[in-house]
This record gives C-alpha cells, sequence and structure tokens, in this order.
C-alpha cells in the first residue's frame, strides 16, 4: 500500500514578505555573505542559517539575491522574492539608494494642482510600504511634504518604520506637517546650512544644516550624515524634482518608475534631467519589468552609482 506523504502547503505572498524581512536583518547583522537557507514554519515562523547547516532547506538565497526553493510557491510570493531579495542583498563599499515614483502613460506624477491620490493602483502603494519596510531611512523632497503631507510609515504590510527624512534646502516648510508632530518615527530635515539661522527642531523634527550646492544640498554630505545615523538603504520616494536631483548627479542604485494605464494629459512630469541633443547620451541602464496589477514597473540598475 503506497505510503501517502503528508502534502506542503505552497509558499503565499504573506510567507514570502516575511522570508524577505528576515533576509533583511540576517544580512544586516552579519558580514557572512554565503547562501542563506531558509525554512518557513507552518505558523509563519522564519528560520535563516548559512553555509549549508539546515537541513533539507525550503528555500536557498544567494548573496546577490539569487534565489531557488523546494517548497512549492503561489505566484504572488515568487515575485515577491524576485522584486525584493535582490534589493534587500547587501551593496559592498555603498549605500543602497532606491528612488521610486508612479505615474501616468503620458510621463505624468500629479495634475497642475499637485493632486496625485491615486495615479497607481493599490498593489504599487502595497509595494510602497514593502520598500519603507524594506529600507532604513525614506527621504522626500519639500515639495511633496507640502502638497501630500505624507505620514511615510510602514501601515499596509509587516515591518517596522525607520528614518523619516526631508530635504528643505531652504528651510520653508512649516511645523503643521504630519512627519513633524505625530511621533510616529525619527524625523530630519536637511536643509542648506546658510538657511538654518541656528535653529535646530521643525516641530518633533531635527534640522540638520548641509554644505548648499547651487539651490539644492550637497548629496555627499547627505548620504555621509544618514551612513552616520546607520543607514545601509534609503528610498527616495519622491516627487519628480528630488529624484530628478538624484539621478542627474549619479546618486541612484535603482530606480523604479511605476506607469498606470491613465492619461492625464497635463500637469506635473516624473523625470527631469537637463538637455540632452541625440540617443547616444540618453542613459540606458539594465532593466527589470514586472506587472504590479494593471500598472507596469520598470527598475532601472546603476552600477555605477
Amino acid at each position: 500500500m503506497p505510503v501517502l506523504l503528508p502534502r506542503i502547503p505552497p509558499l503565499d505572498a504573506d510567507a514570502a514578505w516575511r522570508v524577505v524581512l528576515a533576509l533583511k536583518t540576517h544580512w544586516r547583522n552579519n558580514t557572512h555573505r554565503g547562501e542563506a537557507q531558509v525554512r518557513v514554519a507552518v505558523d509563519g515562523a522564519v528560520a535563516v542559517t548559512v553555509g549549508g547547516k539546515a537541513p533539507a532547506p525550503e528555500l536557498v538565497v544567494e548573496p546577490d539575491g539569487g534565489w531557488r526553493s523546494v517548497r512549492p510557491l503561489t505566484p504572488d510570493a515568487g515575485q515577491v522574492f524576485d522584486i525584493y531579495l535582490p534589493l534587500c542583498a547587501p551593496e559592498p563599499g555603498r549605500m543602497t539608494a532606491i528612488a521610486h515614483l508612479g505615474q501616468s502613460l503620458d510621463g505624468r506624477i500629479a495634475t497642475h494642482t499637485g493632486n496625485s491620490h491615486y495615479v497607481n493602483g493599490q498593489a504599487n502603494i502595497l509595494h510602497l510600504h514593502r520598500l519603507r519596510a524594506l529600507c532604513d531611512a525614506v527621504l522626500v523632497g519639500a515639495g511633496t511634504v507640502r502638497h501630500d503631507d505624507p505620514r511615510l510609515t510602514v501601515r499596509h504590510c509587516p515591518g517596522r518604520t525607520g528614518l523619516r527624512a526631508v530635504i528643505d534646502t531652504n528651510l520653508g516648510l512649516d511645523a503643521g506637517s504630519n512627519l513633524f508632530r505625530d511621533g510616529a518615527a525619527t524625523t530630519v530635515v536637511y536643509c542648506a546650512e546658510d538657511s538654518r539661522h541656528g535653529r535646530t527642531k521643525l516641530g518633533d523634527a531635527d534640522i540638520v544644516g548641509l554644505p548648499r550646492a547651487g539651490d539644492w544640498v550637497e548629496v555627499g554630505a547627505l548620504y555621509a550624515d544618514l551612513e552616520a545615523r546607520g543607514v545601509r538603504a534609503l528610498l527616495i520616494e519622491g516627487g519628480g524634482v528630488t529624484v530628478s536631483r538624484f539621478l542627474a548627479v549619479r546618486a541612484l542604485t535603482h530606480l523604479q518608475v511605476t506607469i498606470a494605464p491613465l492619461i492625464i494629459g497635463s500637469g506635473r512630469p516624473g523625470i527631469g534631467l537637463p538637455l540632452i541633443d541625440t540617443l547616444a547620451e540618453a542613459l540606458r541602464p539594465p532593466t527589470r519589468r514586472f506587472m504590479m496589477g494593471e500598472d507596469v514597473m520598470f527598475e532601472c540598475r546603476f552600477d555605477g552609482a
């Protein structure tokens, strides 16, 4: 009589996300960059070991985020691993800097009034919250704070909220925004030192002065301060001007653009870079592509950042 083995249920997206968070913690706390072997218990508990010590691993993850699974996966779980494991893998010698923009088919991130709720669908909102949980800090520009009054917290998935940072070069924001009074996480406002005038607080947020670089702040000094605060992975969540400035000075490791099947026809553009004369001067980075509900996300990788 044949022996019936117990059926192993497939790993779903929620369990896959718990694995990603466990791997992020493992890679952050260990200098060993060998393959990690993962076991997921029925109750969702995740165990991670290194160097082939785990018996019968259900998932093997390579130091660069590549993976192979013995356990069956739902399609959504496989996409979770594909998208996020490479992003939480260590970047030797540099900070991971991921910029994300959501835009329409015609390249608009908002109407002319600044309304952007919501250009993209729910799948991209979940993705943004997962990125917040995956990164040690999330950064936006003053325009995003002024128009959207974001909270920049992790609410749609498991994970902790990291440092919240705002670039407000001339220190023109007031203390009424959510970020500066909700107490949800440590918040820092970066301004040009010559605009600080001795101020150290904006509401509950700390003010940090940086060297001025024209009408902005010096990115190298910004990154140095973030790294001193323990930031190894940074999410630059917007807006378009802020993301474009980081891209223009080649300060990104990844750029994600999620495109919605929507035509706004006017309004605020996404990426804006200095003029070029020929397409030979255009950026052509290696790119990955993922479906997110009805949206499509393109992820560009910049190895020379």
